[in-house]
């Protein structure tokens, strides 16, 4: 496999990893079931190919656990980033369940995987959000995600310029 073959697979299997992460948060909200179980679930039935009809095909399960598992233990902290980022007539709690887990899942990433560019984090949970919604919510996201960028990553070259770059 060509360089550019893998790094493109590597694209996907994040990109599944993401959504995966975001539908774990989801299912953690809704049914009150423990990170570790839910996590563990995902990774045996869904990412790994258990139940045909509910994989997501080919993705990172190490980043997808860092994920999953990094908004779960430090969700005090990612709910804070996202509550400084919406303006004053908006409160968390107002947020749609899985409105909030995309940025829940964005917000930790911007926070801990440094790595990995700020335009192409907010890119790719914009596209996250293009698969749940059609109208104005992957706009609002790439709002929130770009506010929260400029804060924790301030230092990072082009940070300035975030909100121009198309996602």
């Amino acid at each position: 496999m060509s360089k550019s073959s893998q790094k493109a697979l590597d694209r996907k299997r994040r990109t599944a990893a993401r959504l995966a992460a975001v539908q774990t948060l989801y299912q953690m909200a809704i049914t009150g079931t423990p990170a570790p179980r839910v996590i563990a679930e995902f990774k045996e039935l869904r990412l790994e190919g258990g139940a045909d009809d509910e994989s997501f095909g080919p993705a990172d399960p190490v980043f997808y656990e860092k994920l999953a598992a990094g908004v779960a233990s430090n969700l005090d902290a990612v709910d804070q980033l996202i509550a400084g980022a919406l303006s004053e007539d908006w409160a968390l709690d107002r947020l749609e369940t899985i409105v909030r887990n995309i940025l829940q899942c964005g917000a930790h990433e911007l926070l801990a995987h440094g790595d990995i560019p700020a335009p192409v984090v907010i890119s790719e949970y914009v596209d996250v959000a293009h698969a749940f919604f059609a109208e104005k919510e992957p706009g609002f996201i790439n709002g929130v995600l770009d506010r929260i960028a400029r804060t924790v990553r301030e230092d990072e070259p082009g940070a300035a310029a975030l909100g121009s770059e198309s996602a």
